[in-house]
Protein backbone atom coordinates (compact mmCIF):
# COMPACT_ATOMS: atom_id res chain seq x y z
CA UNK A 1 0.00 0.00 0.00
CA UNK A 2 1.24 3.51 -0.83
CA UNK A 3 2.06 5.76 1.51
CA UNK A 4 -0.48 8.17 0.11
CA UNK A 5 -3.52 5.47 0.10
CA UNK A 6 -2.68 5.04 4.07
CA UNK A 7 -2.75 8.71 4.74
CA UNK A 8 -5.80 9.19 3.02
CA UNK A 9 -7.49 5.77 4.89
CA UNK A 10 -6.21 7.27 8.14
CA UNK A 11 -8.19 10.81 7.63
CA UNK A 12 -11.06 9.14 6.36
CA UNK A 13 -10.99 7.28 9.31
CA UNK A 14 -10.61 10.10 11.58
CA UNK A 15 -13.18 11.92 9.81
CA UNK A 16 -15.81 9.06 10.01
CA UNK A 17 -15.13 9.09 13.68
CA UNK A 18 -16.15 13.18 13.94
CA UNK A 19 -18.90 12.36 12.18
CA UNK A 20 -20.08 9.85 13.89
CA UNK A 21 -19.65 11.95 17.24
CA UNK A 22 -21.46 14.80 16.05
CA UNK A 23 -24.27 12.48 14.48
CA UNK A 24 -24.89 10.95 17.41
CA UNK A 25 -24.85 14.02 20.27
CA UNK A 26 -27.94 14.87 19.32
CA UNK A 27 -26.59 18.93 18.48
CA UNK A 28 -26.93 20.60 15.48
CA UNK A 29 -24.24 20.34 12.93
CA UNK A 30 -23.88 23.54 13.77
CA UNK A 31 -23.64 23.92 17.26
CA UNK A 32 -21.60 20.17 17.94
CA UNK A 33 -18.82 22.12 15.86
CA UNK A 34 -19.11 25.56 17.65
CA UNK A 35 -18.57 23.73 21.12
CA UNK A 36 -15.77 21.42 19.59
CA UNK A 37 -14.03 24.24 17.71
CA UNK A 38 -14.54 22.74 14.13
CA UNK A 39 -14.87 24.60 11.21
CA UNK A 40 -18.67 24.28 9.61
CA UNK A 41 -16.94 24.27 6.44
CA UNK A 42 -14.54 21.78 6.92
CA UNK A 43 -17.03 19.21 8.75
CA UNK A 44 -19.33 19.02 5.82
CA UNK A 45 -16.41 18.60 3.14
CA UNK A 46 -15.17 15.75 5.76
CA UNK A 47 -18.46 14.19 5.07
CA UNK A 48 -18.36 14.75 1.07
CA UNK A 49 -15.21 13.08 1.12
CA UNK A 50 -16.94 10.17 3.53
CA UNK A 51 -19.59 10.12 1.23
CA UNK A 52 -17.65 9.99 -2.03
CA UNK A 53 -15.24 7.01 -0.94
CA UNK A 54 -18.35 5.21 0.11
CA UNK A 55 -19.92 5.33 -3.25
CA UNK A 56 -16.27 4.34 -4.74
CA UNK A 57 -15.95 1.86 -2.77
CA UNK A 58 -19.83 0.04 -3.62
CA UNK A 59 -19.48 -2.01 -7.37
CA UNK A 60 -20.92 -0.52 -10.62
CA UNK A 61 -24.68 -1.55 -11.33
CA UNK A 62 -23.38 -2.04 -14.71
CA UNK A 63 -20.87 -0.25 -17.75
CA UNK A 64 -24.13 1.74 -19.15
CA UNK A 65 -24.95 2.77 -15.62
CA UNK A 66 -28.58 2.57 -16.16
CA UNK A 67 -31.62 1.79 -13.39
CA UNK A 68 -32.25 -2.04 -12.73
CA UNK A 69 -35.81 -2.26 -12.35
CA UNK A 70 -36.76 -4.59 -9.35
CA UNK A 71 -39.79 -6.73 -9.57
CA UNK A 72 -41.80 -5.85 -6.10
CA UNK A 73 -44.54 -8.98 -5.44
CA UNK A 74 -47.55 -7.74 -5.37
CA UNK A 75 -48.22 -8.50 -1.70
CA UNK A 76 -45.79 -5.84 -1.00
CA UNK A 77 -47.56 -2.59 -3.13
CA UNK A 78 -49.77 -2.08 -0.52
CA UNK A 79 -48.97 -0.70 2.91
CA UNK A 80 -50.20 -4.10 4.61
CA UNK A 81 -47.90 -4.32 7.47
CA UNK A 82 -46.28 -8.19 7.29
CA UNK A 83 -46.69 -10.33 10.50
CA UNK A 84 -43.20 -10.66 11.02
CA UNK A 85 -41.76 -7.00 10.57
CA UNK A 86 -44.30 -6.07 12.60
CA UNK A 87 -42.35 -8.29 15.58
CA UNK A 88 -39.74 -6.37 14.69
CA UNK A 89 -38.24 -3.05 14.72
CA UNK A 90 -36.45 -2.29 11.53
CA UNK A 91 -32.87 -0.83 11.64
CA UNK A 92 -33.33 1.65 9.24
CA UNK A 93 -36.49 3.18 7.89
CA UNK A 94 -36.43 5.17 4.41
CA UNK A 95 -39.23 7.04 3.19
CA UNK A 96 -39.72 9.11 -0.23
CA UNK A 97 -42.61 10.17 -1.75
CA UNK A 98 -43.76 7.03 -3.05
CA UNK A 99 -42.02 4.28 -1.02
CA UNK A 100 -41.21 3.45 2.42
CA UNK A 101 -38.13 0.85 2.96
CA UNK A 102 -37.34 -0.80 6.00
CA UNK A 103 -34.72 -2.70 6.64
CA UNK A 104 -34.65 -4.98 9.56
CA UNK A 105 -31.40 -6.01 11.44
CA UNK A 106 -31.32 -9.66 9.79
CA UNK A 107 -30.82 -8.01 5.91
CA UNK A 108 -28.13 -9.88 4.14
CA UNK A 109 -25.66 -7.82 3.02
CA UNK A 110 -26.18 -8.12 -0.56
CA UNK A 111 -29.65 -7.13 -0.17
CA UNK A 112 -27.79 -4.28 1.32
CA UNK A 113 -25.71 -3.52 -1.37
CA UNK A 114 -28.43 -3.95 -4.30
CA UNK A 115 -30.65 -1.31 -2.16
CA UNK A 116 -27.91 1.27 -2.11
CA UNK A 117 -27.40 0.80 -5.49
CA UNK A 118 -31.02 1.15 -6.43
CA UNK A 119 -31.47 3.96 -4.27
CA UNK A 120 -29.10 6.34 -6.11
CA UNK A 121 -31.96 6.31 -8.69
CA UNK A 122 -34.49 7.85 -6.10
CA UNK A 123 -35.36 11.70 -6.48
Amino acid sequence: MQTGEMRNRYRLQQWTEIIRECRSSGQTVVRWCADHEVNVKSYYYWLRKIREAACESLPALSSSNQPTLVPVPSSLRRNSPRPEASQEQAAIILRTDAVTIEIHPHASTALLEQTLRILQYVR
